[in-house]
């Protein structure tokens, strides 16, 4: 659930002139044409909305080897785009003065490491130095030997709380599950809710968003229409990202078969990666959140504001703020659980929008489907000269 790492954008910064590409329809249909084929993906879907057209793709189909083509209203797991959904409750709690940007985490929750030092800004953006539960090899063997677990929220943050810290709270960037697992528990404690109530009262019902919602952790199925959600190799052997060589051209030789994640239990991701939504409702909800439909102006401004580029020294990777990202001039996210890969971003200035899926994840060779995809569309979209 780290894919926004991964995107990186040329010709798209913020010092440039932001001016647009004609859409070019066959062109872009080409590029994810060729990109999901490379990828082995076996089906994507593509929302670009912009000034100067639109442009909207399906390619390939919905189950591996099947018939049924991707469709925009198919439901997927969108992994960590479901941050931006428990920052926005946390930066409604901080308009309500249920708590504090820079209240420590010791104040809500016990025995965190490091806790009185940490605060819910830190959490927000990344920089708790709370060591990532996904990382460990506990949680991705038991990932593959049993699928269907519904994990606990203490059984998470005890494999983060195992670890030291990896750094010095508010000195560095770290991407970490455990930061938006903590915020969601604080969540359900200030509002005396649980998380898939407060996110339908706060997010889903203002916005419209039907076909959206947050699983019960006991609850591993997918609504009516979805597709299924693909993966070669073990989460174990794709904890490096790419696959052994040998697997990677056996993949391609079509000597190996992608297993199907579909119905594997997402609990493990819980506030940090476990929604589910349709490409036309992460359309919704990225203006939503890019255009401060459910925050009140001075915090949408502070919001878009926090944005930090996660390496100084690279303009072309992602920039991290309140439970944000930044991709060159869109804000939004990216998602990955294995098997679904999903991005979404808005670009306010110029009024660009754009959702994309794919139903696998990782690619044999380690990259991010869906990113990789939004990435070139991207870099055609905003030229590179500007």
């Amino acid at each position: 659930m780290s894919a926004l790492l991964c995107l990186s954008i040329s010709g798209c910064n913020s010092d440039n002139d932001d001016s647009l590409n004609a859409i070019d329809k066959a062109k872009m249909q080409q590029t994810v044409a060729q990109l999901a084929q490379d990828m082995l993906v076996p089906g994507a879907v593509v929302i670009l909305h912009t000034p100067k057209g639109n442009f909207e793709y399906t390619y390939g189909v919905s189950s591996y080897n099947g018939n049924e083509p991707t469709d925009f209203n198919q439901h997927l797991r969108i992994g960590s785009n479901t941050k931006t959904w428990v920052g926005t409750i946390i930066l409604q709690m901080v308009q309500e003065g249920k708590l504090k940007f820079d209240d420590p985490v010791s104040l809500y929750w016990q025995n965190v490491p490091g806790g009185e030092r940490i605060t819910i800004e830190n959490l927000l953006a990344m920089e708790s130095g709370l060591y990532n539960y996904t990382t460990t090899l506990t949680l991705n063997q038991t990932l593959d030997e049993d699928p269907t677990k519904a994990w606990l929220q203490e059984e998470l943050l005890k494999l983060s709380f195992d670890n030291a810290l990896d750094f010095e709270p508010g000195t560095a960037f770290g991407y970490s599950n455990t930061n938006t697992v903590l915020l969601g528990l604080i969540a359900q404690l200030l509002d005396g809710s649980d998380l898939p109530e407060i996110m339908q009262r706060r997010l889903f019902t203002p916005l419209g968003m039907t076909k959206t919602l947050f699983p019960e952790i006991t609850d591993n199925e997918l609504p009516q229409p979805y597709t299924h959600g693909y993966m070669y190799g073990t989460n174990v052997e794709t904890m490096d990202s790419a696959l052994p060589e040998p697997m990677q051209q056996a993949a391609r030789n079509g000597e190996i078969t992608p297993g199907d994640q579909t119905l594997a239990n997402p609990s493990w991701g819980w506030a940090a990666g476990a929604g589910i939504s349709t490409a036309r409702e992460l359309l919704i909800w990225v203006e939503a959140l890019v255009g401060g439909e459910l925050l009140n102006d001075e915090m949408q401004k502070l919001r878009l504001s926090s944005v930090k580029p996660i390496n100084p020294g690279d303009p072309n990777t992602a920039s991290y703020g309140l439970g944000i990202a930044k991709f060159g001039q869109l804000y939004g996210h990216t998602g990955e659980l294995p098997g679904y890969n999903s991005f979404m971003g808005h670009d306010p200035e110029n009024k660009v929008s754009l959702v994309v899926w794919t139903n696998m994840a990782p690619s044999v060779d380690g990259r991010d489907p869906a990113t990789t995809i939004a990435a070139a569309l991207i870099n055609q979209l905003y030229s590179a000269t500007n």
